[in-house]
């Protein structure tokens, strides 16, 4: 229970309480369980004071000093706190519905588990305070400073949270459906698990600071707004639903000349092309060095021909994949072979054994300008359409035959690798050329 003494003095006024304070700076103050609804306390000195379970309903506390104050389950409703200082305090499970805290100082505060709803917390300071599991639905975070703060599970239901900082906080768990967070900074912000449905981040600052990588992981982006936002080094995986909108996204620092995507996951990916050499360096070797094998390498005297070429390859300074169709296989094989040979150089299919690849080979030609080179051991034939693909697709090689593995590493690179090669140049100069538009007019001119 409060001290009767103490709280007698208070209530004659804020001037009689702050001198009594200034004349007895180390003695503690113990308001516990206080009966102080609508009191007038602006600008009081309640510095360490212990005020658990106080009822401060609709007082007035503006500019008002609770540094290190002890507020747990305080009911401070529609309370009056405009500029306080409420730095380190203990407000755990604390009542702040509608309560006005503009540019309040509650840096470290402990806020767990606290009620928040409706508050207006704009240009609050909440840096390194603790909201876990804290309510701030429908709150007014306006431009409020939000850095280091940890907000594990904290429900933002609704709020306007547009042109607040949250540099290096903890979002984990948060529940932002439908906040504003337009312009907000949030960089090195964590957001794993996180439900940002129906979210507006327009213009958000989420890339990456020093020390700390900005986190989309398993986080609910169903319905969200992410345009324009700056989203530098970002870790994004596993996310749950769709953007409603992700235009422009700006996959560069600050301080570089802006380059933009719409879609955040491939923002990641371009982003590490450019800046991880290594990476860039994988898909040039994709590109300009990978060739694709296909057939059925299980029986022993197939695989003795797959084995010969691709040691043969390599003294190429060629790059060998293969896909063996024999092998069990999780995903479907057109699809396999379609992502397969969009990264290779050019492609060399063995039709030896009729069920090698008619299909894959009919589904995937079309689509891809680049070498197919068939091969096969003579005295077999290869299947029946392979003509039709030859006649229809001119990146399809004539079909090469050998009558030993001897035979076909001899003459492995003037019959297969330069023909191929030169293919690939051809192509390259077609999809180069300028497209040629002819006028209508010239036709009406050659009637008159």
């Amino acid at each position: 229970m409060a001290n009767e003494e103490q709280l007698s003095i208070l209530r004659q006024g804020v001037p009689v309480w702050n001198k009594w304070r200034d004349v007895n700076p180390t003695t503690s103050i113990d308001l516990r369980e206080a009966k102080l609804k609508e009191v007038q306390l602006g600008a009081a000195n309640l510095n360490l004071a212990d005020l658990r379970g106080a009822d401060l309903r609709q007082s007035n506390l503006s500019e008002v000093n609770l540094n290190g104050a002890i507020l747990r389950e305080v009911d401070l409703r529609e309370s009056n706190i405009n500029r306080g200082n409420l730095s380190n305090t203990d407000l755990n499970v604390a009542d702040l519905r509608q309560a006005v805290l503009f540019r309040a100082n509650l840096t470290g505060a402990d806020l767990d588990n606290a009620n928040l709803n409706s508050a207006d917390l704009r240009e609050v300071n909440l840096s390194k305070s603790y909201l876990y599991r804290a309510s701030l639905n429908g709150v007014r975070l306006d431009y409020a400073n939000l850095t280091g703060a940890s907000c594990i599970e904290t429900s933002f239901v609704g709020a306007s949270i547009n042109n607040a900082t949250f540099n290096d906080a903890n979002l984990n768990g948060a529940n932002l459906i439908g906040a504003q967070l337009v312009g907000t900074k949030l960089v090195g912000t964590s957001f794993i698990s996180a439900n940002l449905y129906g979210a507006n981040l327009t213009n958000a600052d989420l890339y990456h600071s020093l020390l700390i990588q900005a986190n989309l992981v398993q986080t609910n982006i169903d319905n969200a707004i992410i345009s324009e936002s700056n989203i530098y080094g970002i870790n994004v995986w596993d996310l749950l639903g769709e953007f409603k909108e992700q235009n422009q996204l700006i996959v560069t620092p600050e301080e570089e000349t802006a380059i933009t995507v719409d879609n955040i996951k491939i923002a990641q990916f371009v982003y590490l092309i450019l800046t991880n050499k290594e990476l860039r360096d994988v898909i040039n070797t994709l590109t300009s060095k990978t060739v694709l094998i296909l057939g059925r390498f299980a029986i022993p005297e197939r695989k003795e021909v797959l084995d010969a070429l691709r040691n043969k390859l390599r003294e190429h300074d060629l790059v060998p994949i293969v896909f063996d169709f024999d092998r069990p296989a999780d995903k479907d094989f057109t699809e396999t072979i379609k992502t397969l040979a969009g990264i290779s150089y050019f492609v060399i299919a063995d039709v030896t054994n009729p069920k090698s690849s008619p299909l894959e080979l009919q589904a995937t030609v079309p689509d891809y300008q680049i070498p197919f080179v068939p091969i096969i051991q003579e005295g077999e034939s290869p299947f029946a359409m392979m003509v039709d693909l030859q006649n229809k697709y001119p990146w399809v090689l004539p079909t090469k035959s050998y009558d030993s593995i001897e035979t076909l590493m001899s003459a492995l690179k003037p019959g297969i690798i330069d023909p191929a090669v030169e293919m690939r140049n051809k192509l390259r100069l077609v999809k180069a050329q300028e497209q040629v538009t002819e006028s209508l007019r010239d036709y009406v001119d050659k009637t008159l």
